[in-house]
């Protein structure tokens, strides 16, 4: 086993009309800082994104495979995969592994035919949906401003202004999360990403 896990502060949120992911870019062993730019949101498809905490080559691997079985699902069978889908998947994939399991916590969200929805997964592939979630070693401090503030029926500019504060109250208490901020926006038109600096 590795001596530091990562840390991170990763955040997915549903709002009125799709999904809010974002973590922000520190990667972090015990307390070095081995980088300030890693991506922790991705892209599965035009509907579907994953954002992670954990070791950053688990989640690129994790993400790549998923995006795979999407793609070869939607060819398959002609339509678009679910998000419940895609959240099972993973956790499938996941509990593949669980004897040398891959290091990342995991939040899958997206929008299709019933709506926005959230799933969290930690590494043994639990799948648990929700309105709202944090992952990584900032979780404490971002998801009680979550659960203080998140209420059903937000826009898209309240919950990214909650999404971007909960993640900066993270970063002020939690040393191994700090950078600046990716967000992945997913609605019916589909995804669009985004980087704010956090100052």
């Amino acid at each position: 086993m590795i001596p530091y896990i990562p840390g991170a502060t990763t955040v997915g949120v549903v709002y009125s009309d799709g999904v809010v992911l974002a973590s922000e870019r520190r990667v972090s062993y015990g307390y070095f800082v081995m980088s300030k730019s890693a991506r922790k949101v991705f892209k599965i498809t035009d509907y579907i994104g994953v954002a992670c905490a954990g070791l950053v080559s688990d989640m690129q691997i994790l993400a790549k495979e998923a995006s795979a079985y999407a793609n070869l699902y939607s060819y398959e069978r002609d339509r678009s995969i679910s998000v419940r889908a895609t959240a099972k998947l993973m956790g499938n994939l996941l509990f593949q592994r669980r004897l040398l399991p891959y290091i990342t916590q995991t939040i899958v969200g997206g929008i299709d035919d019933e709506g926005p929805s959230l799933y969290v997964l930690d590494l043994l592939g639990s799948v648990i949906p929700d309105k709202y979630a944090a992952v990584g070693s900032g979780t404490e401090i971002a998801i009680g401003l979550l659960e203080d503030e998140y209420r059903d029926g937000m826009g898209l500019q309240e919950t990214k202004d909650l999404v971007k504060r909960s993640v900066k109250a993270a970063i002020a208490r939690d040393a191994a999360s700090g950078g600046s901020l990716d967000l992945l926006v997913i609605d019916k038109d589909g995804s669009k990403e985004e980087s704010v600096a956090l100052t």
